[in-house]
């Protein structure tokens, strides 16, 4: 610990604001260097330094050795600078020098000047931090306090910092209050002329990752990977879970003894239903799997190429398949990457009765022209028969 009273207060301030000694060192070295050129006005090289044993920042004029002297303010000749310290010296052409100036003379503009610069400085390297330090944590899941908000925006308080919860990244199905604590995922950091602004989230699917993360060990250690995760917050949510080892059921995992795990989760998403499915390499058994709880009587691929799925599943699970408004089907869809396009047996067995009853209809329509073609067409006559009496030996 610094016992200069000067050097006590710089470690203090670094430490209030989280950033290291030798950046306030700097920003009061480059306040006094400003202050000084405004007053010393002469086209000089100044370099400023801060004395640690005397508390005090020293101003230099640099000069260069030269042979010639073209520049008197910043250059200075060889045979001057031996002069001034002895042919012994070791100085040499394109050394420099460094000539002590007064900082008493600079006044009280100048040293408000140089608090100005102190304090912009300090604050340029406070904002550096901390978009450094939350631009590396994306994605990791925090606690903060609500502190105010502003036109629906949440303002929340993580440590030393606010952070923003934007309107549009808030579950409809949640509302907090002043002073309440959230947890939520950092979504961000956009920099901005008032500094770097954290944008926090309640409805990305990387909450519900990091939360499962939490709530499951097997996830933490890497047994059991989640391979996907989908959502429409506050309503319901689709997770992907697949396991490494044979003996593990991924889907058990994660759901828990008697849901404890998933109940922990969905009461911290307010009551946000989660379906949570088993994730396969074959996509028609994963679109199966996605469609839970729906039972799938079939599945068949129609279009490869644009990932387009026919399921076909009995008439009393239509409306569970398809969900309300449609959700099931839409997470399902986002959750397997494929278009799926559900029908149940009544509506493809009606489909198949109209394709063969078009079908027939050609069939008949081509018949009836084939006959109406043979009624144009005048019968052949018949060829003339043969004399009884003709034959083929001769008469007896």
């Amino acid at each position: 610990m610094a016992t200069n009273p000067l050097m006590q207060t710089i470690e203090a301030l670094a430490k209030e604001k989280g950033i290291e000694p030798g950046v306030v060192i700097a920003a009061m070295e480059e306040a006094v260097l400003t202050a000084s050129r405004k007053y010393y006005k002469a086209g000089e090289e100044l370099k400023a330094k801060l004395n640690t044993d005397t508390g005090q920042v020293e101003l230099f004029a640099v000069k260069t050795i030269v042979d010639e002297v073209t520049n008197p303010a910043t250059e200075i000749s060889l045979a001057e600078a031996l002069e001034m310290y002895g042919a012994d010296a070791g100085v040499e052409v394109g050394y420099q020098i460094e000539f002590p100036k007064s900082t008493e003379v600079l006044g009280r503009i100048a040293a408000q000047t140089a608090k100005q610069v102190i304090f912009q400085k300090v604050r340029e390297a406070e904002r550096e931090n901390v978009f450094l330090e939350f631009d590396q944590r994306v994605g990791e899941v925090l606690t903060g306090l609500v502190k105010r908000f502003e036109q629906g925006d949440m303002i929340v308080e993580i440590g030393r910092i606010e952070a923003i919860l934007p309107r549009k990244e808030q579950s409809r199905a949640e509302s907090y209050n002043q002073g309440d604590r959230v947890r939520a995922v950092i979504r961000g950091v956009n920099k901005s002329a008032k500094g770097p602004q954290v944008v926090l989230s309640r409805t990305d699917p990387a909450l519900l990752i990091k939360l499962f993360e939490q709530e499951v060990p097997e996830i933490y250690d890497g047994t059991v990977m989640i391979r996907g995760a989908v959502r429409e917050a506050g309503d319901r949510a689709k997770v992907a879970v697949y396991s490494r080892e044979r003996d593990i059921d991924p889907v058990g995992a994660c759901v828990g003894m008697k849901g404890t795990r998933v109940q922990a989760i969905i009461r911290e998403l307010r009551g946000e239903k989660i379906d949570i499915v088993e994730w396969s390499d074959d996509p028609v058994q994963f679109v199966m799997n996605a469609l839970s709880p729906a039972k799938v009587q079939r599945v068949s691929i129609t279009d490869d190429e644009n990932k387009v799925m026919e399921v076909l599943v009995e008439d009393s699970q239509l409306s569970l398949a398809i969900g309300k408004k449609g959700q099931n089907v839409r997470l399902a869809a986002k959750l397997t990457g494929w278009k799926i396009d559900i029908k149940s047996e009544e509506e493809k067995r009606k489909e198949v009765e109209a394709e063969l009853g078009a079908l027939e209809a050609g069939t008949g329509d081509e018949a009836a022209a084939g006959d109406e073609a043979a009624a144009e067409t005048p019968a052949a006559e018949p060829e003339a028969a043969p004399d009884a009496g003709t034959s083929g030996g001769n008469d007896q």
